[in-house]
């Protein structure tokens, strides 16, 4: 009897090692999970690539929309053959809340899941704060619209493929002096905001005018004041860097006040959310960005039908199938990781490392290539302007920097 006992309690030990062993996952925001670990998924050879984008927070739709990008990439390429063998490529996805003392967590939550590189994140505040624990942990990130010069600087393990802000800064400053010969400008961003601030900044110093600057308190939701500023003071254009979730605020209360300033704005505010907010109303904005649809016709119409197929990609973009240049760019971050994959031969995260700063890849946003920091080599930025009874983007010019 007591060796029939000790059968029983062997056989419900097994049975629950089995049931502790089931796969773990971390969402990626859109109510999917993935593996999250190590090893390999029925017996095939698997390589997994790290996700540090918002699924939440300020900047959580813009995330989604970045995701959007690797996740059709991965549903069109799962496989990528490493020193002659074929893998099966998994996102591991880390939330990093558009928060940066959120933002550590996440990437040591991603550090700790045998991840070979990492992409992402959307906002340079995050990817500022993440990168230094990539960087103890010799794992190289990919930024995909981290535009802040600070994401790189000092951190030999961050990439990225996207322009920086003295460039954006500096595009938009020169279009809004050609586009309404400009003189006066007002800035406005959020505090404490690496990105906002920023831009600010190389706008100012770029700006052959007066500028008049402010910066609203995080979780502002009231913005009258700011625009009746703008309006008071005499300024001709308004530049305001913020995030969608800010913009929409601002458009919105624009298009209330039937305000005739041209509002300017960065990569952030090329989303449909904005677009929807001016519909129908008279606001003009402007956004400086990195692809423009029709840039890719066999790109734009796959995601496009993807997207009709799939109620929660569609709803992570917005509702609707207009392409956000995140999309684009996350997109072409994930193809930039396999061809990194690749070219080390190996899933190891150093030989990894090491295949990018030769890296080169021509995606659909353009041709992909690294400087000595690791900074994208890029010239050109897309300026868009809302058509406001289509509810669409239109391109109103291609523009390089003076």
């Amino acid at each position: 009897m007591k060796k029939f006992f000790a059968m029983l309690l062997a056989l419900a030990m097994v049975l629950s090692l089995a049931a502790c062993g089931g796969s773990g996952g971390s969402s990626d925001g859109s109510g999917s999970s993935q593996p999250s670990g190590g090893g390999s998924s029925g017996g095939d050879k698997v390589v997994r690539i790290g996700v540090f984008e918002p699924a939440t927070g300020d900047s959580g739709a813009g995330g989604k929309q970045e995701m959007l990008g690797m996740q059709y990439g991965n549903k069109e390429t799962p496989t990528v053959e490493i020193g002659g063998e074929t893998y099966t490529v998994e996102l591991v996805y880390a939330d990093n809340a558009s928060d940066a003392s959120k933002a550590p967590t996440a990437a040591s939550q991603l550090v700790s899941q045998d991840v070979s590189l990492v992409l992402g994140t959307y906002g340079s505040s995050s990817a500022i704060a993440g990168g230094p624990i990539f960087g103890e942990a010799g794992l190289a990130a990919i930024g995909v619209t981290c535009t802040n010069p600070g994401v790189t600087a000092g951190n030999d393990y961050y990439f990225r493929i996207c322009f920086l802000d003295p460039f954006q800064g500096t595009v938009l400053a020169n279009f809004a002096q050609e586009k309404f010969s400009a003189k006066k400008a007002y800035l406005l961003g959020e505090l404490g905001n690496d990105y906002d601030q920023g831009l600010l900044n190389y706008f100012e110093q770029a700006f052959d005018g007066t500028c008049v600057k402010d910066s609203f308190p995080t979780n502002t939701s009231d913005f009258s004041t700011y625009l009746n500023k703008a309006v008071a003071e005499g300024a001709d254009v308004i530049f305001c860097p913020v995030s969608i979730a800010y913009s929409t605020q601002i458009v919105k209360l624009a298009a209330s006040m039937n305000l005739e300033i041209p509002i300017l704005g960065s990569d952030t505010l090329d989303s449909n959310m904005v677009l929807e907010a001016a519909k129908g109303s008279n606001v003009q904005i402007y956004v400086s960005t990195f692809y423009q649809e029709g840039g890719a016709p066999d790109f734009d119409n796959g995601i496009k039908a993807w997207l009709a197929e799939d109620s929660t990609a569609m709803t992570n973009n917005g509702g609707n199938d207009t392409i956000a240049a995140v999309t684009a760019m996350g997109y072409d971050a994930y193809y930039v990781a396999l061809e990194a994959l690749k070219a080390a031969g190996s899933t190891d995260k150093g030989a990894v490392k090491a295949a990018l700063p030769s890296l080169t890849y021509t995606g659909v946003s353009g041709d992909i290539a690294f400087d000595e920091v690791g900074d994208a080599i890029r010239d050109t930025a897309y300026i868009k302007t809302a058509d406001n009874a289509a509810g669409a983007w239109t391109l109103e010019t291609v523009q390089t920097a003076k």
